[in-house]
């Protein structure tokens, strides 16, 4: 299974800190509810399908935050990318409800017979609610964008049919269990169940993983048509 790693960074509100390193100082130290967070996210197992590496968290959304991105990958094709954001707010925030939140961005290229129907941004914000159900994950405040764009090719590129790619912006408090953090693992598993799907990946089967909540990967995921990952230039 792969391992879920990633960057994380402290104080980096400008207003809230001075941007140190995540080690604990002193003066300094990580919230113990930030850091078992995070380490649920390090140990969640995902489908093997799922490539998962750390990146750059942004530094000005909130005191603390923790980055990875993830792409489905099909031998040599990327079928869809993505990454993941854990925001911590030790103080709460308003407008998440909560101290933690996690911010997304997931994009893909489609079959044009896919991309043809209108209800299609309705359906893929359903993937990632429903994903999100599907594993019993209590969450609130969400919210985001489906955009989609097409692509036309002409010239020396002519001989390329025309692409469609769809992008999932958003955003959702998860709600914090014991010792006030949320179950961040299981969060991480559905949202690879989300890029699986809009990869269109069948569901896992049973025995392809669990995640930090013992769910199995996959769970409640609609089968989709497959299809070819993003053309090359």
């Amino acid at each position: 299974m792969a391992a879920a790693q990633g960057h994380f960074s402290d104080h980096s509100d400008g207003d809230r800190g001075t941007g140190e390193t995540a080690d604990s100082t002193e003066t300094n130290p990580v919230p113990p509810a930030f850091r078992r967070a995070v380490e649920a996210l390090r140990s969640a197992r995902l489908r093997p399908e799922i490539e998962i590496d750390p990146t750059r968290p942004p530094q000005r959304l909130a005191p603390y935050a923790h980055a990875v991105e993830a792409a489905v990958v099909d031998g040599e094709e990327d079928l869809a990318d993505g990454r993941l954001v854990l925001l911590h707010d030790p103080d709460g925030h308003e407008a998440w409800k909560g101290t933690f939140r996690l911010v997304t961005l997931v994009r893909a290229e489609l079959e044009p017979e896919m991309a043809a129907d209108p209800l299609l941004p309705e359906v893929c914000w359903s993937w990632l609610t429903g994903a999100l159900e599907a594993r019993g994950l209590p969450y609130g405040e969400a919210s985001g964008t489906v955009t989609m764009a097409g692509s036309h090719y002409f010239g020396g590129l002519a001989e390329r049919r025309p692409a469609t790619q769809i992008e999932i912006r958003a955003s959702w408090t998860p709600r914090e269990g014991l010792g006030g953090v949320p179950d961040t693992g299981a969060h991480l598993a559905a949202w690879c169940d989300l890029l699986c799907q809009i990869a269109g990946l069948p569901p896992a089967p049973a025995d392809a993983g669990t995640g930090a909540a013992g769910t199995v990967s996959g769970a409640g995921v609609v089968s989709l048509p497959q299809r070819r990952g993003p053309q090359q230039a």
